[in-house]
This record gives structure tokens, sequence and C-alpha cells, in this order.
């Protein structure tokens, strides 16, 4: 999808201008996981080639990065400075005042934007409020422009869509099964690649799994490795409110949020037990897997979840598929092998009919992983 920027084209930036850039996405980057469900957004702010401040979006509810680089430039004259930023400034007031106010009391007069902010307040208006006071506005374009959209795509699809970007991971054999004939999954994945999926964990706004994956494991479902800043909602997908009172996830629900998500064909007394434990119900609406997964989304999209890692099972995540709510899939692949005609997929549901109706992949990535090879790859960009 291409992004749309009121009263702006895209211009040729120099070579200065996307080092600068550059940098700013490499600062952006280190507020994953700090801010959601708020952007990651770095500001690097110089004069030729000259850093005088740089800053980035540490905390939810801080600074924005264009304030923290004023911030960094101390003393330092700005009325010849260029500011370099990964989104659009602000012009709204939120949890902080507007960074086009502290742009313009800077007395910065260049600035160079990397990607669009999509929000019905922000689109354009931050770029038009900085041209008419004469700031001289450049949006680059490129793939330097892209890198910084990717940096943000469940902003971006929250934004756009109200819904919440969706990751799914699965740890699979070489013949692509998920569990053997007896639901056994423990561990196919190695140390390594459950390490780096509870770091996915703390950076999203959710973890979901069906209630089967519930029943079966008895998951807590939290980011459990050093350096987590917040730790997830928890959502489970429970038709029919199954999910037992005394399963950690319920037992924990005081601590870390817990939502379960169950349809209108669910007792109200299980119901009334679970948000008596403390647990969130909503109910999704349809009259199939497919809408409810939409009407799920919408309603934890609207409770400001705008992220989520999917962690299955296979039915769930066939659910997901089928909707067309995946945003993103991350496998690891494991060198073993199961076999049986029984043994679990990663992906159930109704799927295709056709090869010509698969989805395919925008990009695709591998590396290693300890013993396992990570695959992933984006099926939609925001």
């Amino acid at each position: 999808m291409t992004p749309t920027y009121a009263s702006s084209v895209m211009q040729t930036c120099s070579e200065a201008d996307l080092a600068h850039l550059e940098r700013a996405v490499e600062l952006a980057r280190r507020g994953h996981g700090r801010v959601n469900p708020n952007p990651v957004v770095g500001a690097v702010i110089a004069n030729g080639s000259e850093i005088l401040g740089e800053g980035w979006h540490e905390v939810i509810g801080g600074p924005h990065a264009e304030v923290n680089a004023i911030a960094a430039c101390g003393d330092a004259p700005l009325d010849g400075a260029t500011l370099y930023v990964t989104l659009e400034p602000c012009c709204h007031f939120g949890r902080t005042p507007p960074c086009t106010d502290a742009i313009l009391a800077a007395g910065i007069r260049r600035v160079v934007v990397a990607s669009d902010d999509p929000t019905e307040k922000a689109s354009g208006r931050g770029l038009g409020i900085l041209r008419d006071e004469g700031v001289e506005v450049v949006v680059a374009g490129g793939e330097l422009a892209h890198s910084a959209r990717l940096l943000n795509q469940a902003f971006r699809k929250h934004a756009r869509t109200a819904r919440p970007w969706i990751l799914f991971k699965s740890a699979m054999t070489l013949d692509g099964k998920v569990a053997t004939r007896d639901g056994d999954s423990k561990w196919i994945s190695g140390v390594e690649s459950r390490e780096l999926a509870h770091h996915w964990r703390a950076s999203v706004d959710a973890v979901a799994i069906g209630i089967g994956t519930a029943l079966a494991d008895d998951p807590m479902l939290t980011a459990r490795v050093e350096g987590v800043h917040h730790q997830p909602r928890r959502v489970v997908f429970d038709s029919l409110a199954r999910l037992p009172l005394s399963s950690q996830l319920v037992c924990a629900a005081a601590e870390v949020p817990l939502i379960v998500v169950a349809s209108r064909a669910a007792p109200r007394t299980d119901i009334d037990a679970l948000e008596a434990a403390g647990v969130e119900v909503i109910v999704a609406a349809g009259e199939n897997e497919q809408a409810r997964v939409r009407s799920a989304l919408d309603l934890l999209g609207a409770a400001g979840i705008a992220s989520i890692l999917l962690e299955g099972g296979p039915h769930l995540a066939g659910a997901f598929l089928d909707a067309g709510e995946i945003d993103e899939v991350r496998l690891f692949l494991a060198p073993m092998l199961l076999g049986g005609r029984s043994a679990r997929d990663p992906l159930e549901g109704e799927g295709v009919g056709r090869i010509a109706e698969a989805i395919s992949a925008l990009t695709l990535d591998c590396s290693r992983v300890g013993d396992d090879l990570l695959i992933s790859a984006r099926l939609r960009e925001w």
C-alpha cells in the first residue's frame, strides 16, 4: 500500500540526508517493546555532516523523539540545522504536546521526514503546519522510507483498519508437523528459538491462542526473558467459555490481564464465573469462524491492542488465515521428522481450493537460530 502525504511530494535527498535518516531509523528501533501501541520514532538534528543531537521515543507517555533530539542539542543554535525524523511530527495534544510546536520554538527551518503518519488526526497536517510557518519540508522516498514504514506496521494497520496487526508464529518439523498424532509438541523448537519467541511476546500488545492450546498446555503466555519492559495481554479464543478457573492464565489474571473471546453460544454462567475471577470476556459476533475472528479483532483493536502474536493452535491459526488477518509469518523449522497421517499441521481451517488462490508472500527471509531455521515472510505491508 502506498502512503499518502497531504500537500507533499517525494523529493530527492542528498547523501548527507540519507545518512542522517538511516541513523534515525537505527535510533527508532530502540523503542520496540517500550512504547506500544504508539509508533517507534527516531530523530537526528544535524548541521551539514555534524550531528548536534539525537533522540528516540523511549517510553510510553514520555517525550517524543523530536523533543529528545532538541534537548540533546543543548544550547547549540538550530536555525541553520535540519531535523531528520522517521515519522512525520505530530501536531496534536495527546500524552505530550505537539512536536510541531517544539520544532518551531527551536527555530529549526528544515525537516526531512521518512514516513507518513496514517492516523486521521495527523496525516499530512504536521507537515502542512511546518510548511505554513516557512519550514522547508522534504519527504524521503526509496528504500529508506520503506524501512521507516516497516518499523511501524502494527501502528499503521491499526490506524487504517482499527484492527491489530497479526504475527503468526509456529514451530514445525522438516515434514511440516507441529505435534505428534498424540498431541505432543514439547519441544519441537530449540532453546534459542523459544527464547527469541519470548522476546517477540515482549514486543507486542497481546499474545493469542485457542482454547485447545490452553487446555492442552496450560500456558502462562508471559515474556520470561531478561530486558522485558512490558508484559503482553493474554487472549484466549474460547467460543464456549470453557477455560478452567484453575488454569494458570486465570490465576494470574490480576497481575497480567487476560481476555477471553467467547461466542454468543457461551453459557452466561461460565462467562460470569470468568469475569468474577478477574477475566475480561468479550463476545464476538458472526455466523462462522472467519466472521468471529474479524469481529474479535474489531473489539480488541477498539481496546487499544494494535499488535498480536498468534501462537496457535492449528485450528485458530487456520481461522485467522481464512479470515485474511495474518500479516506476517515466522516459522521455526526444526531438524526432525515426525511422520504420521494424524500428526498436526500448523494451519488448518478451510484453506484454498486452487494453487492460484494461495496467499503469496511479499518477502521471504531465512536465518539460523541455534539448530533451527527461522523462515520469516511478510504477507502484507501497511
